[in-house]
């Protein structure tokens, strides 16, 4: 992974002045061991006219998923060798971007206690990336950097050389020139920017990112044009953690366009007026209506079969009773997505211990799924063509065999509720049906008899009295002792 930054320079104001603004002499090639390997800093030419500072990242591929999603520490499984053969060495992503604010920390801070001149000063800089992975392509790049004050060189890179017709890969070799910014705002620029054109971070995105991202972002994200872009890609799509990073960043640009301060913008509001209570969230009604009916069939070992990011993988942690809990899902990037955020690669060894994920279809039987206590399946059916149910039916509830079986689905009858939600459409784009209470009821009874189960519906959600629930639930439990005792 490589990145080489120039400035050009005159006898008055000489080059090799970047030396002190890095605070890296030169003459000399200096190495620093980061979390993910050895990052190296060396010049490969440095005089008064014209001077280069790259920085070579070696990364330890072994460390990276020991320190990652490892399935030693109960995280998602690998998928062949990706874990191990994947573009993380070579192209450049955020782990570049930690390096830079870790070998250049006071750079980018703009400190230079030797010559505390040097960080204001403009300078002309070229920045070259060989291989930076750009989820957009070029145009996207350009979109980013231009904004600014970049002249932007983003050529793609080919899948083969040998074999044109293969196309362009998602890899630009990026050429950055200005000569109108500072050496601190250029750092910047690439801290955010290298891991929102990669889309993806090494690293579990906790609630400190938010500050990160406005510390590094001052002066030039609140005006960006592609702010929304970025605040998302940079904090991996996570929900709370964009809305309040937009939040503040308005706060920002109001104050600076009143001439005041955010302090004062944000006070703007009396505490006192915010005592209305928020309704709680469906989902979070639905994942408490689930933990109840687990706790009150006794289950210690628990599926959730299409556990999607792994939200109730884990609200199911935090109960003791679980003893075991299975996150299955057939997307590894959902895997991928729920192992940070269960903290996997942080987590104790014990509590690592309670919990699996696996990735697998639920089209399929899977002798992986057999003898656990119950089983759950949260919004999951209605992703499903409806040929295909008999196979997700006998894959759970004739090969899998779990005592208790939870199922729930969205109440269609319930949508002439939903305000925002045209009539007519399913409550997501990637729902292939959705059933009023009848046709629920009819299919879950009918599973019921096929397989030896007993099933009764709880309403999850205010119970509308014209229209029902907006969830509905299904709680199996089988009723044949001795296949009750097999399982």
């Amino acid at each position: 992974m490589f990145l080489t930054l120039t400035t050009t320079g005159t006898p008055e104001r000489p080059a090799t002045d970047l030396g002190y603004l890095l605070h890296k002499h030169p003459d000399k090639a200096q190495a620093f061991s980061t979390s993910y390997g050895t990052a190296h800093v060396l010049y490969p030419e440095a005089d008064a006219e014209r001077c280069t500072a790259a920085l070579l990242l070696e990364v330890d591929a072994v460390a990276l998923v020991r320190r990652g999603k490892g399935k030693s520490r109960g995280g998602a499984p690998d998928a062949a060798l990706a874990q191990y053969v994947n573009d993380r060495p070579y192209a450049a992503s955020s782990l570049l971007a930690v390096a830079l604010s870790s070998v250049f920390s006071s750079a980018m801070k703009g400190v230079c206690n030797a010559r505390p001149e040097l960080p204001g000063q403009a300078r002309p800089l070229r920045i070259e990336v060989p291989a930076l992975p750009a989820r957009g392509g070029p145009d996207l790049v350009r979109k980013l950097f231009e904004p600014l004050g970049w002249t932007v060189s983003a050529e793609p890179v080919p899948l083969d050389t040998e074999f044109p017709e293969w196309g362009d890969s998602r890899y630009v070799r990026l050429v950055l020139e200005s000569g109108a910014l500072t050496l601190a705002e250029a750092l910047r620029h690439l801290y955010v920017l290298l891991p929102v054109l990669d889309d993806a971070k090494h690293y579990w995105v906790a609630p400190d990112e938010v500050d990160k991202l406005l510390r590094a972002g001052e002066g030039w994200l609140p005006g960006h044009p592609e702010q929304k872009l970025i605040t998302s890609r940079y904090l991996s799509r996570r929900w709370s953690l964009t809305r309040a990073a937009t939040e503040r960043l308005e706060l920002v640009r109001l104050a600076e366009a009143d001439d005041s301060e955010v302090e004062e913008i944000d006070n703007a509001v009396e505490a006192e007026t915010e005592t209305e209570e928020r309704p709680t969230p469906l989902a979070v009604q639905r994942r408490e209506a689930i933990v109840t009916a687990l706790r009150q069939s006794g289950a210690a070992r628990v599926l959730d079969l299409g556990c999607g990011q792994g939200q109730l993988v884990q609200t199911l942690l935090k109960d003791p009773a679980f003893t075991e809990i299975v996150g299955v899902d057939v997307s590894m990037r959902a895997l991928t997505i729920a192992s940070r955020r269960l903290k996997l690669d942080r987590m104790g060894e014990r509590q690592a211990s309670r919990v699996t994920l696996l990735q697998g279809s639920l089209a399929y039987t899977d002798t992986r799924l057999k003898g656990y206590d119950a089983a759950v399946l949260s919004e999951v059916i209605e992703h499903l063509d409806l040929p295909r149910l008999p196979a997700l039916e006998y894959a759970v509830f004739g090969s899998a065999r779990p005592r208790t079986v939870l199922v729930t689905t969205p109440n269609v009858e319930y949508n002439v509720r939903w305000e925002s939600l045209p009539a007519g459409h399913v409550r997501h784009g990637d729902h292939r049906f959705e059933w009023t209470r009848a046709e629920f009821r009819a299919w879950s009874e009918a599973v019921a008899e096929r397989h030896g189960y007993g099933v009764e519906f709880v309403p999850v959600g205010p119970d509308d009295p014209e229209v029902g629930p907006p969830t509905q639930m299904a709680l199996f439990t089988m009723t044949t002792p001795k296949e009750a005792k097999a399982a």
